[in-house]
């Protein structure tokens, strides 16, 4: 087989990241529409993410957020989003470039996608880094089980929750 010296899987990937770009630039005018959510996990310590010491912390590999009820000043630009976000009840504001996106899911209309995360400068350095096969196909979910939970009263906001996503992770 001839070498891709076009480079496909990360023309593939940078499409699919214009995606997810696209879908958050609307939200951010236009707010969520219908039932739609978004579960977007990043590596926390790629390059460009802000997230605060605390987060680092508590997620020093991955972070998963929802973007769903209890956000505000979303803004995209074409290589980063920032959005605030409630963590245990303190305020906080997260920078993530695109690049550094492994997954987006849209749950309500069994939406996703996946992404190789960039290599890092260590492991350039390192060297011996080859490129994986990317699979660029979206996910095809199940339905996520609906809470026994009863809505929150009127006027009562539902609380912020950070889930672990493992049932929408491809299986190797």
């Amino acid at each position: 087989m001839a070498e891709d010296l076009i480079r496909y899987d990360i023309l593939a990937q940078d499409a699919l990241r214009g995606v997810v770009r696209k879908v958050l630039a609307e939200v951010a005018k236009t707010g969520l529409p219908g039932d739609h959510h978004f579960y977007v996990t990043f590596e926390t310590r790629a390059p460009g993410v802000r997230i605060s010491t605390r987060l680092m912390t508590d997620y020093p590999e991955e972070m998963t957020i929802i973007i769903q009820h209890q956000y505000w000043d979303l803004s995209v630009t074409e290589h980063a989003f920032e959005i605030g976000l409630s963590f245990k009840g303190v305020p906080e504001r997260l920078l993530v470039p695109f690049t550094a996106l492994k997954s987006f899911v849209d749950p309500s209309v069994q939406f996703g996608l996946q992404f190789e995360t960039a290599p890092s400068d260590e492991d350039i350095l390192e060297g011996g880094h080859e490129m994986e096969d990317v699979d660029t196909s979206p996910l095809v979910l199940d339905t996520p089980e609906r809470s026994d939970e009863p809505p929150a009263e009127p006027g009562e906001k539902p609380a912020a929750e950070v889930v672990r996503l493992d049932a929408f992770r491809k299986k190797s």
